[in-house]
This record gives structure tokens, sequence and C-alpha cells, in this order.
């Protein structure tokens, strides 16, 4: 990771350390760099699920879209009701095209969390394919 000034003050062996510099790198738009912190965070708590959905969040950007699925993937299985990873596999598969899917997910986001942004997801979704049926 160069360029990249490691704080003594904070505890680098704790996942929490390896997530907020993953986000600060991902903001400079620093993608590589950035899944490498999270690839950290992992090593030390594979089961932490927010590494998992911001590591897929950065797979996305990186245009990587079956890894970043396998991210999200991982963050909803350890996590069953992480609404947030459930929404953004939905977003992604809802950009690959994969509707019936991207529906399943936000429909999972939805049920725990009826969040505005999820419900107008999803019926995005239903007035695309309405549009490409006419």
């Amino acid at each position: 990771m160069s360029n990249v000034i490691i704080n003594p003050d904070f505890d680098c062996q704790r996942p929490e350390y390896w997530i907020t510099l993953g986000n600060s790198l991902c903001e400079r738009q620093l993608y590589t760099e950035a899944i490498a912190a999270y690839d950290r965070a992992l090593a030390i708590d594979p089961a932490y699920s927010k590494a998992w959905n911001n590591r897929g969040n950065t797979l996305s950007a990186l245009h990587r879209p079956a890894e970043a699925i396998g991210s999200y993937d991982k963050a909803v299985m350890i996590q069953p009701d992480f609404h947030q990873a459930w929404f953004n596999r939905g977003l992604l598969l809802s950009e690959m095209g994969a509707y019936g899917n991207a529906i399943a997910s936000f429909d999972q986001a939805i049920a725990i969390n009826s969040d505005p942004r999820y419900l107008h997801s999803k019926e995005t979704i239903w007035l695309s394919k309405k549009l490409i049926a006419v």
C-alpha cells in the first residue's frame, strides 16, 4: 500500500483499523489498495460482514462483478440481517441485468429495513421491465 501512513495510535490488529483505512482509500479511488486493506481486516476476523460488504462495493467499482457478488454473499451468509449488503447486492445484480435476483435481494433488504431507497430501487426494476416489454 504505497503512500499509506499507518497511525501508531490505532491498533493494527483490530479489523476496524483496516476497514477505516480501506474506506479512506476508496474515497481516493485507490481501489486495489482498499481491497488489500479489507483483506487484512478479514485475515484478522473472517466473519466481519462489514469488511465483506465494503470489499464487494470496491470490487463492483473495479467492474469485477462475480467477485463482488461473492463478497456480498459472504456478508449476508455471516449476517443475514445485513440489509445494506442485501441492497448493494441487489444494485449490482440490477446493473448486470439479473433483475429477478436483484428483486429477491431488494426484497430481503426491505424485509429487514423498509428504507425508501430500497423500495425505490425495486420499483425502478419493475418500471424498466415494463418499458422493455412495450
